[in-house]
């Protein structure tokens, strides 16, 4: 199996329960992957990502294998029929073949780069993999697609559920660069498997992909969508329609006491990296309902699970 969206659980409410189960005893399988090999292969930056991904893989006993393509590796051709007589050295056929030899299941970290919409949709880089490697593939976030940051908020706002149906809310924020839209995308896909009264609310032209949010409510005033919620996640992403520009910055929208105050007594979620006082204040990311530091956390568990999963080949 692959893991390369959220599509790919079969059921979000047992995998939550098997992903908590496991942080419960997470070296309970530390001979599951002996003798087995995790390649992480990054296109892009990583902390909570690259720790986690291979803190899960040595808590199942595997060997773990780290290349940051973009200073360690040759740059790739992923163009069929290509004549590589630019800067390309090496065309993924031979590359994803040659790793798949090296390694059991390749993770590949390779974000949007925000200037073609159509070739970030194509998904370039994990297409290239999941193509011409004979091996499973993991996506450590894509151009539109994060499910391991989205599997490891489902874990957490189960750990933190209320006794009634929660009201949920992702809300755009603003940030200094142009960020993409993946974490956002897996979040709505995830919130859709979820018994939840789910809202995504940000300004007006900053809608995501409809294909993605089709059937989610989107509410424009982000005061009126705090009312009474559960659980804020918090996220910037660049705009979809005039893609990856930065048309609103309005510090407005940064989330602050007096909006967390409206909400019934909300947790705070974001994945991290948050830019403080930009995203969120200071006295909303440091206080008691703030549980981002608990979502970073179970980031190891919902990659465990995956690999486990994979491993077992278990759907």
């Amino acid at each position: 199996m692959n893991y390369t969206s959220i599509k790919d659980i079969d059921s979000l409410s047992k995998w939550v329960k098997s992903a908590i189960k496991i942080k419960s005893k997470p070296l309970k399988n530390k001979k599951l992957g002996k003798n087995k090999t995790l390649g992480m292969l990054f296109f892009n930056p990583s902390l909570r990502t690259r720790l986690s991904t291979q803190k899960a893989a040595l808590n199942l006993g595997m060997n773990v294998i780290v290349m940051n393509f973009t200073s360690e590796g040759w740059t790739l051709e992923f163009e069929d029929g290509a004549v590589m007589n630019s800067s390309a050295s090496e065309h993924i056929k031979e590359a994803a073949e040659v790793v798949s030899q090296y390694c059991d299941i390749i993770a590949i970290r390779a974000f949007a780069g925000l200037t073609d919409k159509e070739k970030d949709n194509a998904e370039t880089v994990l297409s290239g993999f999941l193509k011409y490697a004979t091996v499973p593939i993991i996506n450590m976030e894509s151009a539109t697609g994060h499910p391991l940051q989205s599997l490891a908020d489902a874990i957490t706002m189960e750990e933190f559920k209320t006794e009634h149906k929660p009201k949920v809310v992702l809300s755009w924020a603003p940030h200094p660069k142009a960020l993409p839209q993946a974490v956002a995308n897996s979040f709505v896909e995830m919130m859709q498997l979820q018994d939840a009264d789910f809202v995504i609310t940000h300004p007006e032209g900053y809608e995501l992909n409809p294909e993605i949010t089709k059937g989610s409510k989107i509410e424009y005033d982000q005061q009126k969508a705090f009312e009474n919620a559960d659980f804020i996640y918090a996220k910037n992403w660049s705009n979809y329609k005039e893609y990856g520009q930065i048309t609103n910055s309005d510090p407005n929208w940064t989330v602050i006491a007096d909006k967390m105050a409206l909400t019934n007594n909300a947790k705070f979620m974001h994945c991290l990296p948050v830019r403080r006082n930009i995203i969120v204040t200071d006295e909303v990311l440091d206080s008691e309902n703030s549980i981002v530091i608990e979502q970073a956390n179970n980031r190891t568990y919902a990659a465990q699970l995956v690999l486990q999963k994979i491993l077992k080949n278990e759907k």
